[in-house]
């Protein structure tokens, strides 16, 4: 069975910057709040997030626990999606998406789902992916 078909129904794929906005219960979050338990987030965008909150001072453990509270689907960040995610650069770069957003989008292509973001930059990406915007 792969990885993908272990995973239960899902309706969106988080950014970092949605995970992080549910967290910090941000403007806009309430909007995606009841959908997180099903939704997806790449390993690759965990560990954005993770980044962040050791960026403003928590230790890793803290991060963790943290992110912890909140319940999402983590997806593995394979060689496929490692060849996707580096495809979309050419085609994001007007953009400045980080490589955590090019695998948000790269798994919400794969999984036919809504990429969900707070960051206002992917308004100009065109690449036939969903994208909602929580602010």
């Amino acid at each position: 069975m792969s990885a993908a078909a272990k995973l239960k129904v899902s309706s969106i794929v988080l950014d970092a910057s949605a995970l992080l906005a549910c967290l910090n219960s941000e403007p806009g979050s309430e909007s995606i709040i009841d959908e997180l338990p099903d939704s997806l987030v790449s390993t690759v965008n965990l560990a954005e997030a993770v980044s962040v909150l050791v960026r403003q001072g928590a230790s890793k453990e803290k991060a963790c626990e943290a992110l912890s509270l909140l319940e999402f689907q983590v997806v593995d960040f394979d060689r496929a999606s490692a060849e996707e995610t580096g495809a979309l650069a050419a085609r994001t770069r007007s953009a400045g998406l980080s490589l955590g957003g090019r695998a948000c989008l790269a798994l919400a292509a794969r999984e036919n789902l809504p990429a969900v973001t707070a960051d206002r930059a992917w308004k100009s990406i065109q690449i036939g992916v969903q994208i909602r915007f929580i602010r």
